[in-house]
């Protein structure tokens, strides 16, 4: 699995402009082989942190390049962003448990 952090803060007044971007990235993201799940967090200080999973490499490059995301990344540079920063982690190791799952407990380790 492919991890992508992406964490930024908004220009000052970019607010309105910036969340039907945002909402239309979500959505077009969701049609892409391989795609996971995404959320969105915002910080007190108002540091946004994004976190998109990926089944694969592949998938993360069909997003990189998709045109509208490409247009968007263009348009966060030029008018949305003070700045921001994009990590791309591969998963080592992913365990998950939940309350009343019982022996229902995964974990999948990932030798790189």
């Amino acid at each position: 699995m492919i991890v992508t952090v992406f964490r930024s803060r908004l220009r000052p007044g970019a607010q309105k402009e910036y969340e039907p971007m945002a909402a239309r990235m979500a959505t077009l993201v969701k049609a892409i082989p391989g795609y996971i799940s995404h959320k969105g967090f915002v910080a007190e200080d108002g540091e946004r942190v994004t976190i998109v999973e990926f089944e694969n490499e592949e998938a993360l490059r069909k997003w990189r390049i998709h045109p509208e995301h490409a247009k968007a990344k263009r348009q966060g540079t030029e008018r949305f962003f003070g700045e921001y920063r994009v990590q791309i982690c591969t998963v080592m190791r992913d365990r998950s448990w939940t309350v009343g799952g019982g022996d229902a407990q995964r974990e999948t380790i990932n030798a790189t």
